[in-house]
């Protein structure tokens, strides 16, 4: 880990905020969610699903708040991550007049890696509660399993080529 590198502070731009707001939001939906609908949750509650959608396992309805703790858990980890951008990964050396432009792109990274991982958690849980109390909506089917492992991947892939764009 090279620690030589420029500390400098990356300004929120809107995208910024935005992606910052959303995830705040959905951390406060999967506690909320929950929250508002455990005295209606029977006893016990899907705790997975196939690749159909289909719950196959289950447990108590305590088990509900598992999934809030981790998403809390991670939301404030890459939040503080978020905070030293010097400490990053990079696929190039950081200097002065390089540091903004790739701190910008790497802080941008994490928050959508951390929104995106509070649109899944919203997801499990919405698709968990709804399904206890009688509803099918089917979230979590082969589609939703495919779109959370591509969506990454292409993230992942513009980060890069734009990375190697911009430090050419």
């Amino acid at each position: 880990m090279r620690v030589d590198r420029p500390k400098i502070s990356v300004p929120y731009e809107q995208v910024d905020i935005a992606m910052e707001l959303i995830g705040i939001t959905l951390l406060l939906g999967i506690w909320l969610f929950p929250l508002l609908n455990y005295s209606e949750l029977p006893e016990s509650i899907p705790l997975h699903f196939n690749a159909q959608g289909d719950a196959d396992d289950f447990g108590s309805k305590m088990t509900i708040w598992i999934l809030p703790g981790i998403g809390t858990v991670t939301f404030f980890l890459l939040f503080i991550l978020n905070k030293f951008p010097h400490l990053h990964n990079y696929m190039v050396n950081i200097t002065e007049e390089n540091a903004l432009i790739n701190y910008r792109l790497s802080t941008r990274l994490l928050r959508f890696i951390n929104m995106f991982c509070m649109i899944i958690f919203a997801a499990i849980i919405y698709d968990i509660v709804s399904i206890s109390k009688g509803s099918h909506p089917k979230i979590l089917n082969i589609w939703f399993l495919t779109v959370t492992i591509i969506i990454p991947i292409i993230a992942a892939v513009i980060t890069i080529r734009y990375q190697n764009k911009i430090n050419k």
